[in-house]
């Protein structure tokens, strides 16, 4: 496994692994690195592309500056596990590698609008816009490439995949499936900070997902199932949503077809998310019809 820090390294490593014929499996994380990013990497490996894992620390996508400062550093672990998971290059660039102005703000911001707006969006402004941000420099600096996404952080991928469209990078963007550990709750680096009883009263997180996607009521009665189910455990409700799984637009309790339920609460002081497909059938229950 080669490690790189600066950006050159880190361009010069992709342009190479094209130019032999082979192709780039970008995995950008935050370090603090577990099963479910190294699931990414074995899904990259599994379609053959060399893995090229990102670890930074992005401070733009953070509104709390309690909770950058506490976010989990794991940085002897990371590298065990990048290299337990196949990882070919890792890559760990400085921040000011990356932001060489911060804590001053850059001239240029990348915003998705209306996709990051509501739900994260709503108590932890500007938060979209500094993933756009960093995002677009990962793709700017990786350059043609397949990039893995967790389905856990599933409004961050409907904004990524908006954002490689609409800006034209050459980036087939491919979402994974949330890991789980046991009872449900989903892996997050987050999770660290948690006390073992914390950790118990989470796993309403995933209780409240699967209320919702068992049941055959309309959207408001999934919401407020999804919301009694949080309160229950004791779970501080930020939200219990149901949205269109690409606009993300909250759906009018006429909607038949696919869509997401998505939660967010707070544990211990400590904000996690999760989410799950769902679906609403029409009359007779037999089959979906369009929106």
């Amino acid at each position: 496994m080669e490690h790189l820090s600066t950006i050159a390294q880190w361009r010069d490593y992709a342009v190479a692994v094209r130019a032999s014929g082979r192709r780039v499996g970008l995995v950008a994380t935050m370090g603090a690195l577990h099963e479910g990013h190294q699931s990414l990497v074995r899904a990259a490996r599994a379609a053959g592309d060399v893995v090229v894992l990102t670890s930074f620390v992005n401070p733009r996508q953070f509104s709390d500056p309690g909770d950058l400062a506490a976010y989990p550093h794991t940085p002897e672990s990371d590298v065990a596990r990048a290299r337990d998971a196949g990882v070919d290059a890792f890559v760990t660039p400085s921040l000011t590698e990356m932001w060489p102005e911060y804590p001053a703000p850059t001239y240029t911001t990348v915003s998705v609008a209306r996709l990051g707006e509501g739900l994260e969006g709503v108590d932890r402004p500007g938060h979209f816009d500094g993933v756009a941000s960093v995002v677009s420099k990962l793709f700017a600096i990786t350059g043609p490439c397949r990039a893995y996404f967790g389905e856990k952080d599933y409004q961050q991928l409907v904004v990524v995949r908006r954002l490689a469209r609409d800006l034209g990078f050459d980036v087939d963007v491919v979402g994974c499936p949330t890991q789980r550990a046991p009872g449900g709750l989903a892996l997050s680096s987050r999770n660290a900070r948690l006390s073992d009883e914390g950790r118990s009263r989470a796993v309403a997180l995933y209780d409240a997902l699967c209320a919702a996607r068992e049941s055959s009521e309309v959207a408001s009665v999934r919401r407020e199932l999804m919301r009694r189910t949080l309160e229950a455990a004791g779970v501080d409700v930020a939200y219990a949503e149901v949205v269109d799984a690409e606009s993300l637009v909250p759906l009018d309790n006429t909607f038949r077809g696919d869509a997401r339920a998505l939660v967010a609460g707070v544990v211990e002081g400590v904000r996690l998310i999760d989410n799950a497909a769902v679906t609403f059938f029409g009359p007779g229950g037999d089959d979906a019809a369009s929106h």
